[in-house]
């Protein structure tokens, strides 16, 4: 060992005797993401499948939002190769709020669509803008917009729609949902670095749009590889290489308001869970580009 190497080990072990913070190889990657600026414009990122009957509610809600009355808000919706006519609907518009429609020729699954709608976002987001995904079928409540917007101006990078934090909710699902998404959240807090979080599973949340601009730019079209509904969890599994702060704010699901039969394959996304947990246990963490 080299007398710079003996040097520099010396100065570490003596700073983490102190409690301080060293960004060694293993934790080089992270990066400040926070902009001391008020979040200029939100972009809404729906991913539909077959959601004629829910998706009209929902644009909407959406419409009816403070922050789309004053021009801050646009949604990009991806019809993920619906045979309906959830396309149409998005052609057809809402009075006052701007619309952007992406088509799949095929159905791709949840994983590709998502991917698919924040290449739009951050092609058209500044960075203190913030991205928001969200379920194309009403269950989500948009109004937490506002709470949002609050945290990512305080300083988070992610804010999740939770449900299982203090004043969250998810009575109105199914029983094998509701076992499901804790079933989940349980097997990753125990077996990966993020055990702060209640609520792994959400398909609701905002992103800092530099932060997503940053790390699209290293994963590229890996960035999501999963197709069903385990990619909400892979985008969380890969972000937090880059150490964001992350925000759990109450969410109830309302799925009561769901029209369309779920989209949800049971033991097909159990799989995927099991096979995605494995593969970050394995899998080496990405070096900066």
């Amino acid at each position: 060992m080299s007398t710079t190497n003996t040097i520099n080990e010396s100065l570490i072990n003596s700073l983490n005797g102190n409690n301080v913070k060293v960004h060694t190889a293993e934790n080089a990657i992270h990066e400040s993401f926070f902009i001391p600026k008020p979040v200029s414009k939100a972009y809404f990122v729906l991913p539909a499948y077959n959601e004629e009957e829910s998706l009209p509610n929902l644009l909407k809600r959406i419409a009816g939002l403070p922050q789309s009355k004053s021009g801050m808000v646009e949604v990009i919706v991806v019809d993920d190769g619906s045979k309906d006519k959830t396309a149409d609907i998005v052609k057809q518009g809402v009075n006052g709020l701007p619309l952007r429609l992406i088509s799949h020729k095929r159905n791709m699954g949840l994983g590709q669509a998502v991917q698919t709608g924040i290449k739009e976002a951050i092609k058209l987001a500044s960075d203190e803008d913030i991205i928001v995904i969200m379920d194309a079928d009403d269950t989500h409540d948009v109004t937490l917009l506002s709470k949002m917007i609050e945290k990512i101006e305080s300083g988070s990078d992610i804010v999740i729609a939770s449900r299982f934090v203090n004043g969250g909710d998810d009575k109105s699902a199914p029983p094998f949902r509701r076992l499901l998404s804790r079933g989940a959240s349980f097997v990753f807090k125990t077996v990966l670095p993020l055990n702060d979080i209640k609520d792994f599973t959400s398909g609701y949340r905002a992103y800092r749009a530099n932060m997503l601009k940053r790390v699209s730019k290293h994963w590229g079209e890996r960035l999501i590889e999963e197709k069903g509904f385990a990619c909400m969890v892979e985008l969380l599994l890969k972000l937090r290489h880059w150490s964001p702060e992350i925000t759990e704010v109450p969410f109830e699901l309302r799925y009561d308001r769901k029209l369309g039969s779920s989209k949800l394959k049971l033991f097909r996304t159990i799989f995927q869970y099991i096979k995605l947990a494995m593969r970050d246990r394995l899998a080496p963490p990405p070096r900066r580009l």
